[in-house]
């Protein structure tokens, strides 16, 4: 078993810290309304929000088993509506992107690792509201399989050193032509894939013990309640208010790694 150097951070039990729960319950409860309702992409927030109170590297252990209860929520929600030439193109893509990211993963230091979700947190805000200057979307050139394919293992990468693969995934489809469903649908099977892969060579690095297994099963039950909230809102609410708050809260956390990456250094 890996033993990996960013474990020097690793939190003891966390079962009664109400400082983690205060960071903890409402990224997973984002995590779950992204999933459910949004293609995933704003739960980039989620281990950033939880990296503000423990190590990256723990918060992305904690949060995987209950990802994996979320996407099978997904699955059934949204069975039968997803688009398989797209996954054809993008999950083998997503394989080499998680061979790497358990390569490097030991590499990743706690600093590091902020600067990267601060790094992508705020590219994936800075292009969304760019993006809204630009032509419908509609009008814009879409993207080609070989854009899919690096998105896909640039996506796996970054699922696998902080469940953050939903900004490149997310930029992809959203030049797909899919309409919104299919466009959820698609990155539910994608990231259930992702996710239940990530589960071996995560156990391989020892990052599921005791400490952090009881504090994903504390928080499991949020996991039904996010997906329930998200496709709540995909099916009765327009998302534009909610992605205003969502993008900015995202922006600001953003900012905070990118300077507790640079100055833990």
């Amino acid at each position: 078993m890996l033993v990996l150097s960013a474990d020097t951070e690793r939190d003891p039990i966390l079962i009664t810290d109400t400082f983690f729960y205060v960071a903890a319950v409402p990224a997973v409860i984002l995590f779950g309304i992204a999933k459910g309702g949004f293609g995933s992409g704003l739960g980039v927030a989620a281990v950033p929000l939880m990296a503000m109170v423990i190590s990256p590297v723990q918060a992305a252990a904690i949060l995987l088993p209950i990802l994996c209860v979320m996407d099978l929520l997904g699955l059934w929600a949204y069975r039968g509506k997803w688009i398989l030439p797209e996954l054809r193109v993008l999950l083998p893509a997503s394989l080499v992107g998680i061979a790497v990211g358990t390569l490097m993963f030991e590499y990743m230091s706690p600093a590091r690792l902020r600067l990267l979700l601060g790094t992508v947190a705020i590219s994936f805000t800075l292009n969304h509201w760019l993006q809204a200057k630009l032509t419908q979307a509609s009008e814009r050139k879409l993207f080609g399989p070989a854009i899919g394919m690096t998105a896909a293992a640039v996506g796996g990468f970054t699922s696998f050193i902080a469940h953050a693969g939903g900004p490149p995934i997310t930029m992809y489809l959203l030049r797909r032509g899919l309409d919104r469903t299919q466009f959820v649908a698609t990155t539910v099977v994608f990231f259930a894939v992702v996710n239940y892969v990530k589960l071996a060579p995560y156990a391989w690095l020892g990052q599921f013990d005791a400490g952090n297994l009881e504090t994903s099963l504390v928080l499991s039950p949020l996991a039904p309640v996010g997906v329930s909230m998200g496709i709540w809102l995909h099916n009765r609410v327009t998302d534009r208010f909610f992605f205003r708050v969502a993008y900015a809260m995202l922006f600001v956390v953003g900012l905070k790694l990118m300077y507790d990456g640079i100055t833990g250094w």
